[in-house]
């Protein structure tokens, strides 16, 4: 019997954002607390621009667009929120949160140490780049591996593909 396996990867869909981004934008245009700040979100490219007219209106604006990045199933772990906070520029506060995908090679060692020491034992896995392949002759390790995972807390969203 042939081998099963399944990929690892860390990547969000880019139409989710787009559309989580379009409805905080119109939610900040509408709401009252809102009014006259001058609070603006956007997505350009891979990063998610945010402005209003003091810090913690930025923050808010922060936290309306994550409430919709979670009602469109798109993990929190993507954002890069900068520890910093807003920052000025003119009269504007302005927060810039990069988008991640992929696994950092760190991340990659770690996920495989937890696969190896905690994990079934027929199943193997390996680093390809930004992606980790697990394989095994059961499909069952495999299964408990994903459990595995989603159980321990990493510091990056992971999704699962090419299950064969």
């Amino acid at each position: 019997m042939a081998d099963s396996s399944f990929d690892i990867v860390s990547k969000y869909d880019k139409q989710e954002v787009a559309n989580a981004v379009n409805t905080a934008a119109k939610e900040i245009a509408n709401r009252y607390d809102f009014k006259g700040v001058g609070a603006t979100v956007e997505l350009s490219g891979e990063v998610i621009k945010m402005q209003a007219n003091s810090e913690d209106r930025c923050k808010a604006v922060l936290d309306v667009v994550q409430t919709w990045l979670i009602k469109r199933g798109v993990s929190l772990k993507h954002l890069d929120v900068p520890e910093a906070g807003p920052r000025l520029s003119g009269k504007e506060y302005k927060l810039d949160v990069p988008l991640k995908q992929g696994i950092s090679q760190e991340n990659a060692k770690k996920i495989a140490k937890i696969i190896r020491d905690e994990g079934p034992r027929t199943v193997k896995s390996q680093i390809q780049g930004d992606e980790l392949r697990v394989t095994s002759k059961s499909r069952d390790d495999l299964q408990a591996v994903q459990r595995l995972l989603k159980e321990s807390d990493l510091d990056v969203a992971l999704t699962y593909t090419n299950y064969r």
